[in-house]
């Protein structure tokens, strides 16, 4: 995988094995990272923190991408 400045990438399902992963990987190439998360707040915070540590732009959004809301 090349540099990903100035590109963002989306990881749903990162909680666990191969989403937190690749999370990790697109933050060390310099990517922005937003991690969809639908209930372990904690594991998505310390993601956040983790990787901001190291000087990346991360943010996680609890929502649960397998239901749809009608209005």
């Amino acid at each position: 995988m090349n540099s990903s400045q100035n590109k963002t990438a989306l990881i749903t399902g990162y909680a666990r094995g191969m989403g937190k992963a690749i999370a990790e990987r697109y933050a060390a190439l310099g990517a922005n990272v937003v991690i969809n998360y639908s209930k372990d707040k904690t594991s998505a915070d310390e993601l956040v923190s983790n990787n901001t540590a190291l000087g990346a732009k991360v943010i996680a959004i609890q929502a649960d991408v397998s239901k749809v809301a009608f209005s």
